[in-house]
């Protein structure tokens, strides 16, 4: 099982996405997950986003808070 993170720096507050992969010895995919956190810096303390498990969703995200930024974050943060 494959586990990356990708933390996403900012003012006030940081994103992290955090993204699962299993795969068997065929290399066939078993398990996908994407989540994506707020952290906050003085605590550390992780609050989830957004979860998904459609194969490719982290780049989607990191993309997303790339391109908007706070935007992306309000989207989020109200669904």
């Amino acid at each position: 099982m494959q586990v990356k993170t990708t933390t996403i720096p900012g003012l006030t507050y940081s994103v992290q996405v955090e993204e699962v992969n299993h795969l068997d010895p065929m290399g066939g995919l078993i398990c996908y997950l994407a989540s994506l956190y707020r952290v906050d810096p003085k605590t550390s303390v992780r609050t989830l986003l957004k979860r998904s498990r459609i194969p490719g969703a982290a780049s989607d995200m990191q993309r997303e808070f790339a391109r908007d930024g706070i935007q992306a974050f309000r989207r989020y943060q109200t669904s």
